[in-house]
């Protein structure tokens, strides 16, 4: 993490100083261009006075005409002692004044030329001209060691360079030591986290953290939190599902038990007579802990985390109605109920087994709970939303039975909760496993009574209630 930082901060920090010495540079050379350009239209009007400078021509061939320096020229070569000089040749280069050591050119023409030349590493900006003078046409040269733009890469290094040489060390120096000192905290909040048992979910104290790192601290929190009420919960689950299921286990195998016992002794000769009341018995506790294990299978399934890969479809929700009723016409018909259907054209996007779950749990809680002779009705459709523009679909099953008071509504949707004196075998497990497919559907039951006769609640009406578009 904290390398990660290092090496984005100092990228951020060098581009830009990169950027600057390009540009630095650039306009450098620039301005040694402009300088040479100056120094060469310098070099070219000296070199007219250069001629003037030559008053008299040589008494004899072998001596050098009489030379007085104009006054520019003279100011020209003292300024800039030791790295300026003048030489005047006859037309064939043969040296007649000024410094031996600048290289004889012959120009072709009579237009002023240039060209440099290097003498013991200083290199000189040199102009040459063929002029007619009073001591006859002679070629005169100039030299100038100050040229810029051969001095320009020293300048460069000294003043663009080595300054931001030393301030990209001076920087790296600085961040590495302000990313320590800043990344401390988070540091010291990741060996936390990391030191930490997989069961320790306890909250990470946000005071110690730097304000930028607290909304991270909260929202671990909130997934500790989160992490925790989930293993809570599948703890609780475990633990109720086993003293569930060790009931009706423990029935079975007693009976089983005593009638292996019964097999054994001697007068039964190997065979056990039962009793249809017996058998009942066996079929009873065989067949709740039959549907007690296929609805611990449907609640593990109904879990959304198990759902995330898998994606929703379109449902018809009549169609599934439908189906629905017909499964449990038998048993209602058993019970001389009225099991009826008021259903329209209405779909929605969900997982179609996990509503048939759903609706089945409503259909098999009416039928077992409500009297016999009793009515029992199937509802879905489609109706406008509480929000302008909008529609929802629904899903509903009334009964006529004995109802749920107020204060237990709510309970009854929490796992293996059964309201205490209800008539019959069950596991608490039918509205649980249905509010949970609700809630994966981004929805919940509502739990109403059927209807109020004489101001009294008769019957229990459970409604789910989803948005069309999901």
């Amino acid at each position: 993490m904290k390398s990660g930082l290092q090496q984005r901060l100092l990228l951020l920090l060098l581009a830009p100083l990169g950027l600057f010495v390009v540009v630095s540079v650039y306009f450098d050379y620039q301005a040694a261009g402009d300088a040479a350009l100056q120094q060469d239209q310098q070099l070219r009007r000296l070199a007219p006075l250069l001629a003037d400078s030559v008053v008299a021509p040589a008494r004899a061939p072998d001596e050098s005409p009489a030379i007085l320096l104009a006054p520019p020229v003279e100011e020209f070569i003292k300024e800039r002692t030791g790295f300026a000089g003048y030489r005047i040749s006859d037309t064939n280069g043969r040296f007649l004044a000024g410094e031996r050591w600048i290289d004889v050119v012959v120009p072709s023409t009579r237009e002023p030329e240039f060209h440099s030349m290097e003498v013991n590493g200083a290199t000189y900006r040199v102009v040459v001209q063929r002029v007619r003078t009073v001591a006859g046409e002679l070629i005169l040269q100039l030299a100038d060691g100050s040229d810029a733009r051969q001095h320009w890469l020293r300048s460069v290094f000294f003043k663009v360079l080595l300054p931001n040489l030393l301030l990209v060390l001076a920087a790296a120096f600085a961040v590495n030591w302000a990313v320590t000192r800043a990344l401390r905290p988070l540091l010291t909040l990741k060996d936390a986290v990391e030191r930490r048992s997989p069961r320790d979910l306890s909250a990470i104290d946000p005071r110690n953290t730097p304000a930028e790192v607290q909304p991270l601290v909260a929202s671990l929190n909130r997934l500790f939190a989160l992490v925790n009420d989930q293993a809570e919960g599948q703890r609780r689950f475990v633990a109720d599902a086993a003293h569930q299921l060790r009931t009706p286990l423990a029935g079975l195998q007693a009976q089983v038990e005593a009638w292996a016992q019964a097999a054994g002794a001697p007068s039964a000769r190997g065979q056990v007579l039962l009793s249809a009341e017996k058998v009942m018995r066996l079929r009873s506790a065989t067949r709740r802990t039959s549907q007690l294990a296929n609805q611990l299978l449907a609640l593990s399934r109904a879990d959304a985390s198990n759902l995330s890969g898998q994606p929703a479809q379109r449902v018809d929700l009549k169609d599934l109605c439908e189906s629905m009723l017909a499964l449990h016409l038998d048993a209602a018909s058993a019970k001389g109920m009225d099991l009826g259907l008021e259903a329209s054209f209405a779909q929605v996007s969900g997982h179609e087994w996990l509503l048939r779950e759903l609706l089945g749990n409503l259909v098999d809680n009416a039928v077992k709970y409500t009297a016999p002779g009793g009515t029992v009705t199937v509802r879905c459709g489609s109706e406008p939303a509480a929000s302008a523009g909008g529609a929802q679909v629904f899903l509903e099953v009334e009964d006529n039975g004995p109802g749920i008071a107020p204060p237990e509504r709510a309970r009854v949707l929490e796992r293996f909760y059964r309201v205490p004196g209800t008539v019959g075998e069950g596991n608490g497990l039918g509205l649980a496993i249905a509010d949970e497919i609700a809630r994966v559907h981004g929805a919940q039951l509502v739990l109403t009574p059927a209807g109020v006769r004489d101001g009294v609640a008769w019957g229990l009406r459970v409604r789910l209630t989803l948005d069309a578009s999901i």
